[in-house]
């Protein structure tokens, strides 16, 4: 067993490997650029090594800097974590040399499997089914536009060193190729140096399912199961389970079998995963091996309870695996969901700032009471920078239950728990995803998101949800005319009536009795108790009628807004004649900028596609902006002359900034 080992990454992961050290009695050193000096990760460590400037490229990326820490400190291994260097064959033959051990696979297994040409042509070879599609590099749009029109539409086109969704396109016809290509080309160099992409048929209505792999120094190789990332936007996986609703034991063991045999046909040695598409069908096909631990990695380890950190870790020591293929059983199910820091309101796109405020579902191990279980993995405490500089992920919060059905109830509460401020995240979007019920039913694709909400990234309010949220507003209210008629000079008579109006133009009428500790709360001749134990940072916690219950809750002198389920609404809560004289004011409207268009997120402006007075058409391409590593098109809402360019390319702009102007 190793004495020191360098976690060479960031955030949650580099917290999450820390985790399995601690407990191992091993000692751990962290890098950090400038960006992360106060980051939890630097904290958790017994040391800490500077090792540049923020971007990546300039500190994490730097090979020479992590070698230069290792000796520093004396660290005898490195854990690479996911991203950055931990899929560069480059990176553990330095190692080598220096004498440091690399926790991950052998170069070898890295160069065949990291690339995803050679990596499809190995599986091709190990027996494993493979999606058709060219069998290597496509070097031009007119090759692309070629094979996409011999294999048929739709085509995936793919970076070759990709990953994480960057260097993606689908195509459904010879123009989408073309530009596809183009794209996929130009963020494939940006984020990995390097511009190879390939071009395979497009599998309508996929599923995504992978095959954890671990392997060993002495030719052993055994499935962990699999997990399913069918839930997706962007081809970045959203939400992440295991097992898969989809498969059988029959096509399980088949699709463990293909994995183990790919992963000993290449002498893998560590944790890795093969990823497969499958159709509704659960025909399946190899996509690409990652050759290192996933960010999804949690639901494996709670339905097995292995540690594949540590797995890991003995592996690299030389060590024979523990386990044998018939020792790998599940136990119940898990889910993770991936809260970001980003916009759901503007599609998605990453939000930056600071964060002031931060409350993160309690952690916990299965009772007899409530045999679930919550683990929340995370790198942000309050006060920490999401920065365009790296991924935005905020956390990952992962619940465990003896059936599927009692995994996502846990979720679903977890979720409620979740309050932010100073950026915008998707939580609200994940309660709504836990709540729809063909994601329930586990009838799942790729295509979820874009087919299930299109209309945005939460879900109307039931009546019986409506009469919830309306029950904690009266609550809050009497709680609250309580505190100012026990400080204020002027008393507030609380009991009485109270009539809430929401900002979906519905309102729901009511009574409220409050006594010491607890609220009677009376809508459409129903009465219902409610004791509050936590209305504050952002959360409402306490009973209704004996349930515990969770909502965001976001008070300000006029309203309180309610997050539940998947559903936000703000509440104005009055006395029914103060709401009657005041007809609750309407909201004042933002200034026009049909005219402008506008930045949607922080970014680089990559390209200009226009210029002062040129006509432009409906979705023209009108710039491209590059945010987090991913190019992002901005394309005409409709046909206009344009007035005014107001930036250049390659120009740092915040969010909202006005990039040019229509006449």
């Amino acid at each position: 067993m190793f004495d020191k080992i360098l976690v060479a990454n960031r955030g949650e992961i580099a917290c999450r490997v820390m985790r399995t050290c601690q407990r191992l009695g091993i000692g751990t050193v962290a890098v950090y650029s400038d960006a992360d000096r106060h980051a939890p990760h630097v904290e958790m460590a017994d040391e800490a090594v500077r090792i540049g400037p923020p971007p990546a490229a300039e500190s994490y990326l730097v090979i020479a800097a992590i070698l230069e820490a290792c000796a520093k400190t004396g660290a005898n291994a490195v854990h690479p974590g996911y991203g950055f260097l931990s899929e560069r064959a480059s990176f553990p033959e330095a190692l080598a040399k220096a004498g440091v051990t690399f926790i991950g696979p052998n170069p070898g297994a890295i160069d065949a499997m990291g690339d995803k040409i050679e990596s499809k042509r190995r599986a091709d070879a190990a027996g494993v089914s493979t999606v058709p599609g060219g069998k290597g590099e496509v070097k031009t749009s007119e090759e692309a536009v070629a094979i996409a029109e011999e294999i048929g539409y739709p085509v995936m086109i793919k970076a070759s060193a990709g990953g994480g969704g960057k260097g993606m396109r689908i195509a459904f016809s010879r123009a989408e190729v073309a530009d596809g290509f183009d794209r996929a080309r130009s963020e494939a160099k940006s984020s990995f140096g390097d511009e190879r992409v390939f071009v395979e048929k497009f599998i309508v209505d996929p599923r995504h399912i992978e095959i954890q792999v671990l392997g060993d120094k002495h030719g052993n190789a055994i499935s962990v199961l699999e997990r399913e990332c069918s839930i997706q936007r962007r081809n970045q996986k959203v939400i992440e389970e295991a097992p898969s609703p989809l498969l059988t034991p029959e096509v399980r063991a088949k699709m463990g079998e293909q994995a183990v045999a790919l992963a000993k046909a290449v002498a893998y040695d560590s944790a890795g995963t093969v990823e497969f598409v499958a159709d509704q069908n659960a025909n399946f096909y190899f996509l690409e091996m990652n050759t290192r631990l996933q960010v999804e990695h949690p639901v494996t380890e709670l339905i097995t309870g292995l540690d594949l950190v540590e797995e890991m870790i003995r592996v690299a020591a030389g060590e024979p695996l523990r386990y044998s293929q018939g020792d790998i059983q599940p136990k119940g199910w898990a889910i993770e969901s991936r809260l970001y820091a980003e916009d759901p309101d503007r599609k998605f796109l990453p939000s930056i700032g600071r964060i002031r405020r931060l409350s993160m579902p309690a952690e916990r191990a299965p009772t007899a009471a409530l045999p679930t279980t919550v683990r929340v993995d995370t790198g942000i405490v309050e006060g920490s920078e999401i920065s365009r500089f790296y991924d935005p992920m905020i956390a990952k919060i992962v619940t465990h239950g003896e059936t599927r059905e009692a995994a996502i109830d846990a979720m679903s509460v977890a979720l409620d728990e979740v309050a932010i401020d100073g950026i915008r995240h998707n939580g609200t979007f994940l309660s709504a995803l836990m709540a729809h019920p063909r994601w329930r039913e586990g009838n799942l694709s790729t295509g979820f998101i874009a087919e299930e909400f299109p209309e945005g990234p939460t879900l109307p309010a039931t009546d019986e949800i409506r009469t919830l949220m309306a029950t904690v507003a009266f609550a809050v209210e009497a709680r609250e005319a309580l505190r100012r008629s026990s400080f204020g000079s002027h008393p507030v008579p609380v009991p009485g009536p109270l009539s809430a109006l929401f900002d979906d133009e519905t309102r729901v009428e009511g009574h409220v009795a409050p006594t010491q500790g607890e609220v009677a709360v009376t809508i459409d001749g129903t009465a219902r108790t409610v004791v509050t134990h936590r209305a504050s940072y952002g959360v409402w916690q306490g009973t209704i009628d004996g349930e515990a219950v969770s909502m965001g809750l976001d008070e300000t002198p006029h309203d309180v807004g309610l997050t539940y389920r998947g559903r936000r609404l703000r509440a104005k809560v009055r006395r029914p004649r103060v709401a009657d004289l005041q007809a609750f004011m309407p909201e004042v409207s933002a200034a026009d900028t049909a005219k402008k268009v506008l930045c949607p997120m922080p970014g680089l402006v990559v390209s200009l596609s226009v210029k002062e007075g040129d006509q432009v058409e409906d979705g023209q391409q009108l710039a491209v902006i590059e945010a987090m590593k991913m190019e992002n098109v901005l394309r005409a809402e409709r046909a206009g002359k344009v007035k005014a360019v107001h930036v250049a390319e390659g120009a740092s702009l915040a969010v909202d900034a006005v990039i040019l102007e229509f006449e």
